[in-house]
């Protein structure tokens, strides 16, 4: 892999987990109506322990689905750029 393919492997990477924390802050949001108990906020401190779970297991499978599309998606782009 060439200088040019990695630069575009980490730039759809960034952007993919970029988008995707946007995503699940505004997903949690809208369900829970609270806002996401990341780590060292003042509502991480406050979440119950079922809220703490229910958040880390579901940005878990939003970032295992984000990882699969950026990888396909890298794939498809560096296919495109080499032919």
């Amino acid at each position: 892999m060439n200088a040019v393919q990695k630069l575009i492997v980490t730039g759809i990477s960034l952007g993919a987990g970029f988008l995707g924390s946007k995503l699940v802050d505004q997903v949690w949001k809208g369900f829970t109506g609270n806002t996401a108990p990341r780590k060292g906020s003042e509502e991480a401190a406050e979440a119950s322990m079922r809220q703490a779970l229910g958040f880390a297991v579901f940005s878990a499978v939003v970032a295992a689905v984000i990882q699969v599309l950026a990888d396909r998606g890298t794939t498809k782009a560096i296919a495109k750029f080499t032919k």
